[in-house]
């Protein structure tokens, strides 16, 4: 998969979404909005799958490896 220009703003959501997750209170207005963000990006960025999106943006929220990550 190429590299994904992911904006800070839907990092920032996800890690919302992440952190409620991991604490067991995932709200669905947190949900609706990071799946929102999704959409909205992908939509705007003319062949940029929003499933592509969304694993890139997890995959860097959730598999942090090393400093120059996220």
């Amino acid at each position: 998969m190429a590299d994904i220009d992911i904006p800070p703003h839907l990092i920032e959501l996800e890690r919302a979404a992440w952190a409620e997750q991991q604490a067991g209170a995932l709200t669905v207005a947190t949900a609706d909005a990071v799946q929102a963000a999704y959409r909205e990006h992908a939509a705007a960025t003319k062949g940029l799958s929003r499933l592509d999106l969304e694993m890139a943006t997890k995959r860097r929220v959730r598999h942090v490896e090393g400093p120059s990550a996220g």
